[in-house]
C-alpha cells in the first residue's frame, strides 16, 4: 500500500556492498541530485537532521540490524508513514546494498517504485572504495551521515568521531560541505566496552578541583538511562564565592569531560549546596 498523500514522491536509490562508502557519500549524493531526504540504515534524513527512526547500527546483533534496516520491525513502518506524511518530502534517497534491499525497504514503507538507481562506483573511484572496505574491516567503523550532535542523544555511550567532508565539483564552482559522524556499533566485531559508575564519578572528582569555590563533594549519585546520564551532586562550598557562578562552572566542566572522556551524553544535573566552608583566621582556601 502507498503512503496518504506521497505517492508523487520520486524515489532513488543508492546502492553498493557494505563497507564501501555509501553513507560517507550519501549527503553529496542527494545534494548533486536535489532529493529532499535520506532513508540509511532505518532512520529518515532531512536537511543534516535524523526526523524519524531508530538507527539499525544500534541493534545488538547483526541480524537485528538487517532486520531493522528492511524495516522488518514493529512500529517502523507506521513511524516512518507519518513522518513522510507530516514532512511531505518531493523526493527520496534509499540507501541499500543491493536492488533487491532497496526496492523491499521502499515497499515495506509503502513508497512508489524506484525511478533511479545510482551506484557507488558511479561516485567513488575503486581506490576510494577499497580505503572504506579497509575502515570498516579494520577498525569497524561505520558512518552516519549526519553531525554528530544530531545522534549525540542516540548513541551515548558509543565511540563517535565528527568528520567534514569538502567537495569540489569543479574549478570556479564553491565547494560543497558536510558533517558525517563515524561510529563503532554495539555488534562490532571488535567487541564491546562498558563505563563503571566509579570513573564517572573519579571524573566529576577532577573536574571539580578545577572549579574555585568548591570545597567539597560529599556525594554524587548516577542515574543511568538509555540515552544518558543524570547527575546528581551534593556539594560543601567556600565562602566568599558567587554561588550561581560556582555552580554554573561546574556544571560545565562536568559536562566537557564526561562527554570528552567518555562519550557519555549527560542529560541533566542536578547541584545541591549542603554546606559552607568558613576558613579560619590565616587558613588558605582550597
Amino acid at each position: 500500500m502507498v503512503v496518504k498523500n506521497v505517492e508523487e514522491i520520486t524515489v532513488y536509490a543508492f546502492v553498493g556492498p557494505s563497507g564501501t562508502g555509501k553513507s560517507h557519500r550519501a549527503q553529496m549524493v542527494a545534494k548533486e541530485n536535489q532529493i529532499d531526504c535520506i532513508i540509511d540504515d532505518a532512520i529518515l534524513i532531512m536537511n543534516n537532521k535524523i526526523v524519524a527512526g531508530t538507527s539499525a547500527k544500534k541493534a545488538d546483533t547483526k541480524i537485528e540490524s538487517v532486520k531493522r534496516a528492511l524495516f522488518s520491525g514493529e512500529g517502523q513502518v507506521e513511524e516512518m508513514r507519518e513522518a513522510l506524511e507530516k514532512l511531505k518530502p518531493k523526493s527520496i534517497l534509499i540507501l541499500g546494498t543491493s536492488d533487491e534491499m532497496v526496492q523491499k525497504i521502499a515497499k515495506n514503507i509503502g513508497l512508489p517504485e524506484i525511478s533511479k538507481y545510482i551506484y557507488i562506483q558511479d561516485v567513488s573511484t575503486p581506490e576510494e572504495i577499497a580505503a572504506a572496505k579497509s575502515v570498516r574491516m579494520g577498525e569497524g567503523k561505520h558512518v552516519i551521515p549526519v553531525p554528530t550532535f544530531e545522534i549525540k542523544k542516540d548513541f551515548s555511550g558509543y565511540l563517535l568521531d565528527p568528520l567534514q567532508i569538502f567537495k569540489w565539483k569543479g574549478k570556479g564552482t564553491s565547494p560543497f560541505m558536510t558533517e558525517k559522524s563515524i561510529i563503532r556499533p554495539t555488534y562490532s566485531y571488535l567487541g564491546n566496552y562498558k563505563i563503571s559508575d566509579n570513573v564517572l564519578k573519579d571524573i566529576i572528582e577532577y573536574a571539580s578541583r578545577d572549579v574555585d569555590g568548591i570545597y567539597k563533594l560529599q556525594r554524587i549519585k548516577i542515574e543511568t538511562y538509555p540515552d544518558g546520564l543524570v547527575i546528581f551532586m551534593d556539594l560543601t562550598l567556600e565562602y566568599g564565592y558567587n554561588l550561581v557562578d560556582i555552580l554554573g562552572k561546574l556544571k560545565d566542566k562536568v559536562k566537557k569531560d564526561i562527554d570528552r572522556l567518555t562519550a557519555m551524553n549527560v542529560l541533566d544535573i542536578q547541584l545541591m549546596a549542603k554546606g559552607l566552608h568558613v576558613p579560619k583566621q590565616g587558613e588558605k582556601k582550597s
